[in-house]
Parts: structure tokens; C-alpha cells; sequence
């Protein structure tokens, strides 16, 4: 990895220094990506997913609206053709709906430097041969069983790098490197059929990191384990439904963090910006500071900064360095994820970093970065259970329902497993949940302490119109509801 071309820099810089006037505010963003995805199933190969793309994304701001327009060609015409149809865009574009605004002051020192991830092992020296060896090997150690209809595994790696000058003085880059991957079984025997994934579903699970964190997974030693629970689940009676204690395991809750908080929380939401697109919030713009979102034990935060989380960055794409905002403190609501256009509309001194784009060809818009709970003083997983006199332990996501405003959700999960004083029981098949925010989160009444917190990474993070497909990480330890409605999914 190296740091991009100066040139680069340069040629962006020299084409917004030359922008049209009457406009208030430009930005023109490189985006350059390289990726890859390796998939087996069944003993063969399924896909091997490889491409390239760049090109720069060019905004500006004039009569208080918002233009946009994308180029593939790295030329100084191309950006200034780019230039031209943005900001015609912008001149004879609607008014929003609230009327123009001010944009949140951007940062007192222009964004300045290079930021690159951290990747010990670059992914893309590892030889394909060697990704499908590790792969297949695990496969094969997943269907050594007559029951096994399904195994297999996947490997995904990405690499973007980034360039951004804008007409408040910003001219920066970064590279940032995103690897990961898992394994999935299907058991079948007569018409019950189940699924278990390690160490995440939906794709495993990927972090801001190099080949490293595939390995640190342990692909090929976890299969046997996840085998065997797919086995189990065949016999196993369905999850009893009722209203139960539950302790949510470390990735079921991210995706319940993702659904719940970090959605409700974007400030284009909850000024209504995003409606068209199943985008509402039941969290309201006088709600700061005076809203209880949950318990005393519900602190969130979102942070730019978290080594390996894939919402980390050096800067949003707005040139707003990254940061630590507190979201929610003691289950009251005290900040919402904003861009510098958000921040505006509510007069907010500052946006909080969470303008991002996918790809040059994408206008940026809000977007969480990593949005988590922060831990408690529950202990281990361990310990919680203990302390718990009767439950269930719910882990691993299969499915998720959540209604746009992000109130009414329900979840199903791989597994459950019964808790009875202070032990886990017997396994359950097909559990889900379901609640309504405010309610849940005012149940929560224990989180797990630090060294059992991680981050869990989602790969699959959808919004706008057209969409947009952003990955975004998810800090997160075992923690405990009371109450919940719990069924069959």
C-alpha cells in the first residue's frame, strides 16, 4: 500500500479552486476500489468475485441546495464537465422541504494528511489457491455427515483508497483495507431444517484489518463445533414462546444496536430527509438531552476511531475528522449521528462525522459509523448467566423486521439455549423476539464488563435512494432483558 499520487491531489485541488462562482461550497472525492470475494460450497468452488472501480464524485452547494454529479475519467475536463452539470443541478434543483440552511461549521484546521488502516498481512498477496485450500478444507470438516446438505465458507477482501479536497481548504487521503469471511452449514432431516454460522451471519464477519483476521478466525478448528450444532439443532424442540428473561449473545445484539439505535439515531431520520426511502425515526429533534431511549445500564456511543471497526476513518466525507460522540448516556439520548447539512438544519455547532458515500458515484449522506454499547460491570458471559435465575441465551442472527420509524422490530436467531438457575439447559430451535424500542431498551438491566465486549462488523448496511450499501462496525457484549416477548420464527 502506498499513499495515493500527489498528482491526484493536485488535479482535484487545482479543478475546486477554479469553481464557478455563486457557489458557496464545493467538494470533488476520488474513490478508487479494488475487491474480492471467494465463496465454496459443497466441496467446489461457487464464485471467485474480483473488480476494480474509480472515479470522482463532485458536490457543491449553491442558493442552499445541494448538486451532484460523478465522472470515471481522472481528467481535469471530465472534473470540470463534473462541476458544470452539479451545479446545474443545484440552481434548478427543488428547495428542501425546511427551506435552505446553514451548513454546521466545518473543522477550524482544513483536513490535512494521509490515514491509511491498519493490515498486517495484505489480502491481496495471498495467492486465490491458498484462500480455496483453507476454504475447502473447512468445508470438507463441515459435511462429514450424511445430514449436512449444505457447507461452505467464504473470504471477502476489499481495498479503497480515498482523496478529498473541498473549498474549505481540505486535501487529504486515505486507505482503508477490509478482509473477513465465515462458514455456514444447512442440516436437514425430514422436514426440520437448520443453519448455523460461525462466527457471524450473513457473510461471517469482517473487520478494517489484513489477511490477519481471516486467520485469527480459525476457520478449519471451528468447523467440527459449528457441524455439530447444526446436528444438534435437528433434535432439538422449538424455542418455548412466552414472555422471558433474555441474554442477547455479542453479534445478535450489534445487529439489534444496528436496527434499533444506530438507524433511529441518523438526523436526516429524524428531520424527516429520508422518508421516501423507508427512512422515518420515532425519535424527535426536541428530543436531546430529555428522551429516555432505555435503562440506566444503555450507554452508546459512536466512534470513528475504534482500531479494526469497519465505520472507522481519519475523516467523513465531508473532510470532518473522525471522532468519539456519546449518544446515549445512562439511557437518556444526548446526540444524534449527523452530517455538516443535519447539524445546520438543527443548529447544532458541529455535524458529528457521519457524512460517507458508497463509492464516488454516491452523493454522501448520513451514515453511522461505529455505533456501540458500551460495556458494564456484568462480568463475563459466564458470570451473567449465573446471575440469571431463569432465561434464554439467544445468539446468532437469521432474520430481522423492523418498522421505518424503528420502533416495532422482531428477530429470529440460529439458536437459543435454556437458563436455569444459573445454568444453561437445554438447546431450543427457530427462537425469535420481537419489542418495541423504548420498551426493550428500558429493560435492559445488565451488560457484560470490557474483555468480554468486541467489535462485530455489518457488511450489508442499506440506505438512500438510490441505495446505498455501506459497511459499518458494532461494539457489543452479552447483556440481559427482562420481559420479552418470545416466540417461534
Amino acid at each position: 500500500m502506498t499513499v495515493p499520487d500527489p498528482a491526484l491531489l493536485a488535479l482535484l485541488r487545482d479543478r475546486i479552486d477554479a469553481a464557478p462562482r455563486g457557489c458557496a461550497y464545493a467538494e470533488a472525492r476520488f474513490v478508487g476500489r479494488t475487491f474480492e470475494r471467494i465463496r465454496v460450497r459443497n466441496g467446489e468452488t461457487d464464485a471467485i468475485d474480483t473488480g476494480t472501480s474509480e472515479g470522482i464524485g463532485v458536490r457543491v452547494r449553491a442558493d442552499g441546495r445541494w448538486g451532484f454529479a460523478a465522472t470515471r475519467e481522472i481528467t481535469a475536463e471530465a472534473i470540470e464537465d463534473a462541476l458544470d452539470r452539479a451545479l446545474h443541478v443545484a440552481r434548478t434543483g427543488p428547495v428542501a422541504s425546511r427551506g435552505a440552511s446553514e451548513l454546521a461549521p466545518g473543522p477550524e484546521l482544513p483536513a490535512r494528511g494521509h490515514w491509511a488502516s491498519p493490515c498486517e498481512l495484505d489480502p491481496f498477496a495471498v495467492s486465490v489457491e491458498d484462500k480455496l485450500s483453507l476454504l475447502l478444507e473447512a468445508d470438507a470438516l463441515l459435511r462429514a455427515d450424511p445430514r449436512i446438505r449444505r457447507g461452505g465458507g467464504e473470504t471477502h477482501a476489499m481495498r479503497e483508497t480515498w482523496a478529498l479536497v473541498t473549498t474549505d481548504g481540505a486535501a487529504c487521503t486515505q486507505i482503508r483495507t477490509e478482509c473477513g469471511g465465515g462458514l455456514q452449514v444447512l442440516a436437514a432431516d425430514g422436514d426440520v431444517v437448520q443453519t448455523r454460522s460461525y462466527p457471524a451471519a450473513h457473510g461471517g464477519d469482517v473487520a478494517l484489518a489484513g489477511w490477519e483476521h481471516v486467520l485469527a478466525l480459525n476457520l478449519v478448528a471451528e468447523a467440527p463445533r459449528v457441524r455439530d450444532e447444526a446436528l444438534e439443532l435437528l433434535a432439538a424442540p422449538p424455542c418455548p414462546s412466552g414472555r422471558h428473561t433474555v441474554i442477547l449473545g455479542g453479534e445478535q445484539l450489534a445487529l439489534q444496536v444496528h436496527e434499533s439505535i444506530g438507524h433511529a439515531l441518523e438526523l436526516d431520520r429524524i428531520l424527516l430527509e429520508e422518508a421516501a426511502y423507508a427512512g422515518a425515526s420515532w425519535v424527535a429533534a426536541g428530543d436531546l438531552g430529555a428522551l429516555r431511549y432505555g435503562s440506566e445500564h444503555l450507554t452508546v456511543t459512536a466512534d470513528a476511531t475504534l482500531p479494526g471497526a469497519l465505520g472507522s476513518a481519519a475523516w467523513d466525507d465531508e473532510g470532518v475528522p473522525g471522532g468519539r460522540t456519546t449518544l446515549i448516556e445512562d439511557g437518556v439520548l444526548r446526540a444524534t449521528l449527523s452530517d455538516r447539512t443535519s447539524a445546520g438544519q438543527l443548529g447544532l455547532p458541529a455535524s458529528t462525522a457521519c457524512c460517507r458515500a458508497e463509492g464516488f458515484a454516491r452523493q454522501p449522506i448520513v451514515r453511522m459509523t461505529n455505533v456501540s454499547i458500551e460495556p458494564g460491570a456484568a462480568g463475563s458471559l459466564d458470570d451473567l448467566i449465573a446471575a440469571t435465575e431463569h432465561g434464554l441465551l439467544l445468539e446468532t442472527n437469521r432474520s430481522w423486521s423492523i418498522d421505518d420509524r424503528r420502533l416495532h422490530f422482531q428477530f429470529g436467531c440460529e439458536t437459543a439455549r435454556e437458563i436455569r438457575d444459573g445454568k444453561l439447559g437445554r438447546l431450543y430451535r427457530d427462537p425469535s423476539y420481537a419489542g418495541v424500542t423504548p420498551t426493550f431498551w428500558g429493560g435492559l438491566d445488565a451488560v457484560c464488563s470490557a474483555p468480554a465486549w468486541r467489535v462485530w462488523g455489518v457488511m450489508n448496511c442499506g440506505k438512500g435512494e438510490p441505495g446505498q450499501m455501506l459497511p459499518v462496525g458494532h461494539g457489543t457484549a452479552p447483556a440481559r432483558f427482562r420481559d420479552v416477548e418470545v416466540g417461534v420464527a
